[in-house]
């Protein structure tokens, strides 16, 4: 061998000799432990990933109710004014915690949102109408899957606390034995009143965009309506999850209803408008899912206001949605004649999509009569 070749040799020899000792000084093992090939142990360090592979799979967290705190004091910047003083009572309460706009939540399900959720059926209730709750589960309320392989139908009923103190501590332990039954009920920690309907209207925008925001459409609706679940499945079959649905029974140019009397009095001081923005009557309402996210951003540019449907509507507006109006959505009832026979009619009832208003008795019966060998002598198109 020539003397340069045995040069080169020797320093590569030595060379690969300084890289073993410099690596074994570093790590602080033997000898022996440097030539073991095995799988590294307990507590030893791995080798390290090479660059040219990707980095490990990262679980995001689950998501949660980031409200876990009820904090709210009264505005005390609103008493001493004037027009505030003329207010009667209720209202006076109202605009005192208007602020107040998220609570703990009581009884949470997030698992009614896992896998693909196609419909998912929200129902507003409040804590001693179980009656209710449960004849909703036995007919229009059960949970299915959709047909054609879209996805699951799920139920959810929407609770505050029970307004009354005396029906406060008992009815809560019968409602948590009813959740441990059934699993179907979001409750949150704020007293179940009319006024607190829009309360319920935004707490559960903010859940569905936590828990729940891959769900398509959401039918939101009364626990004293008739749905023909069938017909809503029907009509959604050619709607897509991403467009601008908002539909129901729609009320245009509305009047804010200036009689003390009435349920829905609104005083000037609140509302000074002439009209209402079109809104869904809130006895049933079917919305696209990427539209009810957005309507949770529109609801937080905006201060509450006692009617929720209304409040839907202002939240529509300031979206540039118009909701859409549909002869299957009857939430005053198929006549406004209340004593009209054909609000008992059960051939009116199968070829709609939401009927109001039934009590469990009714709904029963009726649910019964419109899936029986019932025959008609037409029918009615309404999808």
């Amino acid at each position: 061998m020539s003397q340069w070749k045995k040069t080169i040799y020797r320093s590569v020899c030595l060379s690969l000799v300084l890289l073993v000792a410099l690596t074994v000084l570093q790590r602080g093992l033997t000898p022996g432990q440097f030539l073991d090939l095995s799988q590294p142990k307990a507590g030893k360090l791995a080798a390290p990933m090479g660059f040219w592979e990707p980095p490990p799979e990262t679980t995001p967290p689950p998501p949660v109710w980031d409200v876990t705190v009820s904090n709210c004091s009264a505005n005390g910047n609103l008493s001493g004014q004037s027009w505030f003083q003329a207010l009667e009572p209720h209202f006076q309460q109202f605009l005192l915690y208007r602020h107040c706009r998220y609570f703990p939540v009581l009884l949470n399900h997030p698992e009614k949102c896992r896998g693909d959720v196609y419909l998912l059926v929200v129902v507003k209730s409040v804590i001693t109408q179980h009656d209710r709750r449960e004849a909703i589960r036995r007919t229009w309320g059960r949970e299915r899957e959709a047909e054609g392989a879209r996805g699951a139908v799920r139920t959810l009923f929407l609770l505050g606390t029970a307004s009354k103190a005396e029906e406060r501590a008992h009815y809560q332990q019968l409602l948590a034995y009813e959740d441990r039954l059934y699993g179907d009920i979001l409750q949150w920690d704020f007293l179940d009143t009319f006024f607190n309907l829009t309360l319920k209207e935004v707490h559960f925008l903010k859940w569905l965009d936590a828990f729940c925001p891959h769900a398509r459409f959401v039918f939101k609706g009364d626990d004293d309506v008739f749905v023909g679940p069938d017909n809503v499945l029907e009509f959604l079959a050619d709607r897509r999850p991403d467009e601008d649905l908002f539909v129901g029974d729609v009320l245009a140019r509305a009047r804010p209803i200036r009689k003390k009397d009435n349920k829905y009095y609104i005083p000037t001081a609140l509302y000074g408008k002439a009209l209402y923005p079109p809104y869904a009557g809130g006895g049933g309402f079917l919305m696209a899912g990427g539209l009810a996210r957005r309507l949770l951003r529109a609801s937080e540019g905006l201060e509450l206001y006692p009617i929720d449907d209304v409040f839907l509507g202002m939240c529509l507006q300031v979206l540039g949605v118009e909701p859409t109006a549909h002869v299957g959505f009857k939430t005053f009832g198929i006549m406004r004649n209340k004593s009209s026979p054909m609000n008992k009619e059960p051939c009116f009832f199968r070829s709609m999509l939401v009927v109001h208003k039934l009590l469990p008795a009714e709904l029963l019966a009726m649910w019964e009569l419109v899936h029986s060998n019932l025959t008609c002598s037409r029918k009615l198109q309404v999808l």
